[in-house]
């Protein structure tokens, strides 16, 4: 998130970044989108045991609010660790990008690094992905590939995968942004 807003502030992507939601109050991503000038909102989940489709309708409640709707908004998740729900995807199909910590297909969900190591994979990487009603399964945007190293451990990975997230993830939103991604089928196209 925070080298999202601060390539918008660079102006290296032509979006206006309406609103940070957090599901926790003590998200750093709270703060650094205070300091970059993003207004904020905090949803605690805590609150809505066993009803993800009530959480889903508050988040949607404050995005239409901000002026992101389902015909002109994105919605990027960044560090949210939720599965939305299905209507929340559907209201906003094919407006709503993720990051993933692996080269999906492979290793989907929790502990992508961890999954790859053990797996015995010579590389692994990140994966900017629209979001579907599955678990990182959506049409791929964008790649990137990081060696695995004999050494790495999960945290050793992680540390440079992240790296290439923080390229590939506002490099996907300006694409998004400059209307350049075409999804056919289950593919997207990039003009």
């Amino acid at each position: 998130m925070e080298y999202i807003l601060k390539s918008i502030k660079q102006r290296k992507i032509p979006i206006n970044p309406v609103i940070v939601i957090s599901n926790k109050s003590e998200a750093k991503g709270l703060e650094i989108a205070k300091k970059l000038g993003v207004k904020t909102e905090v949803i605690e989940s805590k609150y809505f045991k066993g009803s993800k489709t009530e959480f889903d309708k508050k988040i949607i409640t404050i995005l239409e609010k901000n002026g992101v709707t389902p015909r002109n908004g994105l919605v990027c998740l960044a560090g949210f660790m939720r599965i939305i729900s299905p209507e929340f995807v559907q209201k906003y199909k094919n407006r709503i990008i993720n990051i993933h910590p692996a080269l999906l297909p492979s290793f989907p969900g929790l502990h992508a690094q961890k999954q790859a190591i053990d797996y015995g994979s010579k590389y692994s990487g990140c994966t900017v992905h629209f979001v579907d009603s599955g678990v990182d399964t959506g049409p791929i945007i964008l790649q990137a590939i990081v060696k695995v190293k004999k050494e790495d451990t999960e945290e050793t990975l992680s540390k440079r995968i992240l790296q290439k997230e923080h390229k590939i993830y506002p490099d996907a939103v300006r694409l998004f942004a400059e209307k350049r991604i075409k999804i056919i089928g289950r593919k997207t196209v990039i003009s």
